[in-house]
């Protein structure tokens, strides 16, 4: 299953029992690769950003299936000040952040090893041989087994790429947006923070990049495809969005399947790995539900030619 499940609300919105149930769930249905961060989820009044990657642990340390898990977390947003709720205070990726990030979550998720681990946001105040020096000496203490960019523009995930094949250290081979079916307007801005959107630019650069996946956020836009109370961002506000959405309900009826299916489908048959977040098991079944959806070459056509 080329899902991700983002665990954002493990340990806290989703108590234990709850986090347990839709992890055996999801193991069971073939899925393999959870997402989450050092910080998840400080924003929320009273969470440290602790929580997510210990829910994940203590299921991991029940479960005793560790090795059959792809665990993807995250350094450089978690704040330094406690109770900020904002990046202003966050740790950045300087080399003693990095090896002080990646023993917490260790820690907290009880392995000795992460098998994806995440620059969460742009650091520009740190210089790029630092940084990923700092990740390729955890990739030799066999802590990390590969790396990623998040947030990142597309010509500074070119000179760090650049940077590690210049050293021969281990380079990025993953990159995490924010992405769905809809198209954004240009220049639009985003109001949560540390957010960015793919761009035209990225999607050229990962066709001539075999060696580099990417891993999509907020597929699903909070919601918004199936769920009337919650409207479309306004990033999204203008004509071809009404012609996508009309599309996309369409193909959807003529498969049977949910429009929030159909997105997940439509980004995994470009290689793209949607990481969906869910509180219930129903979304989740949802979710699965798109792990078998297929669209064909004409589906598709029809899909990327409304605009």
């Amino acid at each position: 299953m080329n899902i991700a499940l983002g665990t954002i609300p493990f340990g806290t919105t989703v108590g234990q029992q709850d986090t347990f149930a839709i992890l055996d769930r999801f193991h069971e249905a073939g899925g393999t690769m959870l997402d989450t961060a050092n910080n998840y989820p400080f924003w929320v009044e009273g969470r440290s950003g602790d929580e997510s990657e210990l829910a994940i642990g203590a299921w991991l340390a029940a479960r005793g299936n560790r090795d059959e898990i792809f665990i993807s977390t995250k350094a450089g947003a978690r704040p330094t000040v406690p109770g900020d709720t904002t990046l202003d205070s966050a740790e950045g990726l300087s080399a003693p952040a990095v090896a002080k990030a990646a023993e917490g979550s260790l820690r907290r998720l009880g392995t000795d090893y992460i098998d994806v681990y995440w620059a969460h946001i742009e650091d520009r105040s740190v210089p790029f041989e630092e940084t990923l020096g700092a990740f390729n000496e955890l990739a030799q203490q066999g802590k990390v087994r590969s790396i990623g960019a998040s947030n990142i523009a597309t010509w500074r995930l070119e000179r760090a790429r650049n940077v590690s094949a210049t050293r021969g250290w281990l380079p990025y081979t993953y990159v995490q947006m924010r992405h769905t079916y809809l198209r954004p307007r240009p220049l639009a801005q985003l109001p949560e923070m540390g957010h960015r959107l793919v761009t035209d630019e990225l999607l050229d650069y990962l066709a001539a990049e075999p060696d580099l996946t990417l891993w999509a956020y907020n597929t699903l836009m909070f919601g918004a495809y199936t769920r009337p109370e919650r409207p479309i961002h306004d990033v999204y506000d203008h004509p071809g969005t009404t012609r996508r959405l009309a599309v996309l309900r369409e193909v959807a009826k003529e498969l049977g399947a949910t429009p929030n299916q159909v997105v997940l489908a439509w980004l995994m048959a470009d290689g793209i790995v949607p990481i969906v977040g869910v509180s219930t098991m129903a979304q989740l079944d949802e979710a699965i539900g798109a792990a078998d959806l297929k669209l064909d070459t004409e589906l598709r056509a029809r899909m990327d030619s409304a605009s």
